[in-house]
């Protein structure tokens, strides 16, 4: 099939990406001319593990290109695909400007009957607007004939596992009324459909609703953890344990249940803050994920506050190395990052970052730019030199088993501050190290 994806971020991009290696013509749009050029390159703006290189075979291949020509791209797909952006306007509600505009451009210089699948994580009812902006302008070319239909199809990516995602769903959600377009995404997604079922057709309401509430829920399962785990703090539990026992409950399971110093990323609190307004706008008070979100930007300060407990408030002159920037690993994304509060509240207080991070190092320096306050160090080891203790913000692999007795050495006070909860308190102890977690029983105190 032709196949025009609208939009070359996380989403469309992995979508593209996968779709191409299926074997289908893909054309994707973006009216970033740099960043189609650096696509054209073989270049991925962003780091996504195995992605580049996903992109790179399909366009040696000729499945995959990309454009800046809004005329070319409408007049290409069979299927249309939006993957734009909703980023959050000024009352936290989804932004759609993007959305509408790529529906603005489909009426504009679509040509032959399409399928248009919403692909951005929308409210509920977006569906329709786009629909009714197409009619309008294919009306005003006069080009009412042209039969097309609106669907909708969540993405369900992980930031760091985005590629092997799209690859093997879990699930994948149809919002569609017509049998003639359901037909036609089972045609579309049948490569990664064999195995068992995973398809899900429903209406187009009921789509766009299931993306928010999966992230909502998730989201409120982290904060829950975190709550419990302060409640740890102060009564002397461990919610390592806790966890496991918590996690042994079929009902419940494993993923996402660890505790932390909160969740960032371009979904979970943005999607959080959309559907909070898509109940205001029906005049339902959305408590629960209020709380959700209430709780995830306290927990952001509950490192901070540990580290006042240790050092005191004045922080000038202190220097703390900082292990991870982005929200989570396998990624270079710093959007609402919990690395970024912690850090700005330290520099409120006068200390000084070395940070690290595998990937995010560069997305750091874009961010704040060159400042006395931060520096951006080569290697986990650098970022020890002069600090007064090492925090943990982001869990990647390389920081699981490092060589605590050089930490020890290297620190000018062998202590660790550890959001992510990686290393056992017992055996910090045996390293000479002092060690305070999220929720987790210290030999030294909380």
């Amino acid at each position: 099939m032709k196949i025009t994806v609208f939009g070359t971020g996380y989403v469309g991009l992995v979508q593209a990406a996968a779709l191409a290696d299926s074997g289908h013509d893909v054309l994707c749009l973006d009216i970033d001319a740099e960043k189609v050029a650096l696509l054209d390159a073989g270049r991925v703006p962003f780091y996504e593990p195995g992605l580049e290189n996903l992109v790179t075979r399909n366009r040696e291949e000729q499945r995959l290109a990309f454009t800046t020509d809004a005329a070319a791209a409408a007049a290409h797909g069979q299927i249309q695909f939006i993957a734009v952006g909703t980023p959050p306007d000024e009352d936290g509600s989804a932004d759609l400007r993007h959305v509408l505009a790529v529906a603005e451009t489909i009426g504009r210089f679509m040509q032959e009957p399409s399928i248009v699948v919403v692909k951005s994580t929308v409210p509920v009812g977006t569906s329709e607007q786009v629909a009714s902006t197409i009619r309008k302008q294919l009306a005003a070319r006069g080009r009412q004939d042209i039969d097309f239909d609106v669907a909708s199809n969540p993405e369900f990516l992980k930031e760091g596992s985005a590629v092997a995602d799209c690859l093997k769903p879990d699930r994948i959600i149809v919002g569609t009324a017509r049998a003639e377009t359901e037909r036609v995404l089972r045609d579309l997604y049948a490569p990664f459909n064999r195995h068992h079922e995973k398809i899900i057709v429903m209406d187009v309401r009921s789509a766009e609703l299931t993306k928010y509430a999966a992230n909502c829920m998730l989201a409120t399962r982290i904060s829950t953890m975190n709550e419990i785990a302060n409640l740890a703090d102060l009564v002397g539990a461990d919610i390592e344990l806790v966890r496991r026992g918590v996690g042994s409950d079929p009902r419940i399971g494993y993923d996402f249940l660890y505790a932390g110093a909160g969740f960032g990323g371009a979904c979970f609190p943005k999607d959080l803050r959309a559907l909070i307004c898509s109940g205001g706008d029906h005049d339902y008070d959305m408590k629960l994920l209020k709380a959700t979100e209430s709780r995830n930007i306290e927990q952001k300060g509950v490192l901070a506050g540990k580290i006042v407990k240790y050092f005191g408030s004045d922080l000038a002159g202190k220097c703390f190395a900082l292990w991870g920037l982005a929200f989570k690993p396998n990624t270079d994304d710093m959007r609402e990052a919990p690395s970024r509060a912690l850090m700005e509240e330290l520099w409120r207080m006068g200390a000084i970052v070395r940070a690290y991070d595998p990937k995010a190092g560069e997305a750091c320096k874009s961010i704040y730019g060159v400042r006395d306050d931060l520096h951006i160090a080569d290697s986990k080891e650098e970022a020890l030199t002069g600090a007064d203790a090492l925090i943990i913000i982001t869990e990647w692999k390389s920081f699981s088993a490092p060589d605590f007795d050089l930490i020890r050495t290297q620190l000018k006070r062998p202590v660790i501050f550890d959001g992510r909860n990686l290393y056992d308190p017992s055996l910090m102890a045996r390293h000479g190290i002092e060690y305070f977690g999220i929720g987790r029983r210290s030999l030294h105190g909380a």
